[in-house]
């Protein structure tokens, strides 16, 4: 079986707590893979560690098959494996459009400059306008961020990762603090996003984890105790017991 990302033996410890205990986690191409399991179970310390934005204290981490277990975040990013966050992390004053364009300038290297190639700045423009369709906000791209609703602004957010022309998107509870429409509509755009990328999912809807997820993870104190279809997530009972009830 061909892997996008996998975990081996993946340990965090803060202090004399173990946050994240021996994890094995393998993400297929193509799948959304959630991650589920009650508050303290360590899976935002997983989700950083996998991102970069903290570093294991044993265990390694492969991206394509590559050893990335000592890359900073920037260079995964760039590998094609970025984060969304719990708290929402968008530019507030600056429009959608603008937004988006920051995203995908970072993602080529574009740099303005005098004397290049007006042509160089119109492609800019154009990828930053066709992830604000990919996400659904066309008709938003000139309304500054601050002034977007929450469940917007969590879109936006979403693009600004899709603007890094992700290869796995690692989304950290995107249905957080939304009404029934706004998660109607972040549970389909998720599902649109996933043709063109893998994702893994942390989120505790799970309403919205049994609809979208093709396999998922179980973490609880730590540990990864069972991986598996939906159907088999929901009739195993150690996760019952554990954590669905």
């Amino acid at each position: 079986m061909t892997l996008l990302l996998e975990t081996q033996g993946l340990l965090k410890h803060f202090g004399g707590l173990l946050v994240t205990n021996q994890c094995n986690l393998t993400i297929i191409p193509g799948e959304i893979h959630a991650l589920i399991g009650p508050n303290g179970a360590g899976k935002t310390t997983l989700i950083r560690q996998l991102s970069g934005a903290l570093a294991p204290d044993r265990g390694r981490i492969f991206f394509n098959s590559v050893d990335i277990t000592h890359l900073p975040m920037h260079r995964r990013a760039q590998r094609g494996l970025t984060q969304t966050f719990q708290i929402t992390n968008i530019f507030p004053r600056h429009t959608v459009l603008e937004n988006l364009v920051l995203s995908v300038q970072a993602a080529t290297g574009h740099s303005y400059r005098f004397w290049q190639p007006r042509r160089r700045e119109q492609e800019l423009f154009a990828r930053a306008a066709a992830v604000g369709e990919q996400i659904g906000l066309r008709t938003h791209l000139d309304t500054v961020a601050n002034a977007l609703s929450h469940g917007v602004q969590r879109q936006l957010e979403i693009g600004l990762a899709l603007g890094c022309r992700p290869k796995l998107l690692l989304l950290d509870e995107p249905l957080a603090g939304m009404g029934l429409e706004e998660s109607a509509n972040m549970i389909e755009l998720i599902r649109t996003i996933n043709h063109s990328v893998t994702i893994l999912l942390v989120e505790h809807d799970m309403d919205a984890v049994f609809q979208l997820a093709d396999r998922i993870s179980v973490l609880v104190y730590g540990e990864i105790i069972a991986t598996g279809a939906p159907a088999e997530i929901r009739e195993n009972r150690a996760v019952q017991q554990a954590y669905l009830g």
